[in-house]
């Protein structure tokens, strides 16, 4: 099993910039990543990676603007946010799983944080 923590969520203007982070416990797992659900939206991949580095994948919706880290030593994982746009008000959730194309191409994962609310106002 693996549990996974979310924070730095807030309520912020747009062009802000806003942090946030994700701890994980539990067994190891190759791949990680955020995910977001704005009201009455479908969930929607953000951004994933691997543990041990490589290639980042993004949405074209937050690419540019979004920067996902990981930090395996402190095992909690990064989303840097700048720019923020209304559009960008969802919950953020951070995922992990074995396989990483399961999250960036089919957006399923084995487990599931409880997401964190962001707020962006105009």
């Amino acid at each position: 099993q693996v549990q996974l923590v979310e924070s730095g969520g807030g309520v912020v203007q747009a062009g802000d910039s806003l942090r946030l982070s994700c701890a994980a416990s539990g067994r190891a797992v190759d791949a990680i990543a955020w995910f977001r659900q704005g009201p009455g939206k479908d969930r929607e991949f953000v951004s994933a990676v691997r543990w041990s580095g490589g290639f980042t994948y993004y949405a074209d919706s937050v690419q540019g603007r979004f920067t996902m880290s990981a930090d395996s030593a402190k095992h909690t994982m990064y989303l840097q946010m700048n720019n923020l746009k209304p559009e960008d008000t969802a919950v953020y959730y951070c995922a992990a799983d074995d396989v990483l194309s399961k999250m960036s191409q089919r957006r399923v994962a084995d487990y599931w944080g409880q997401g964190t609310q962001v707020t962006v106002s105009s």
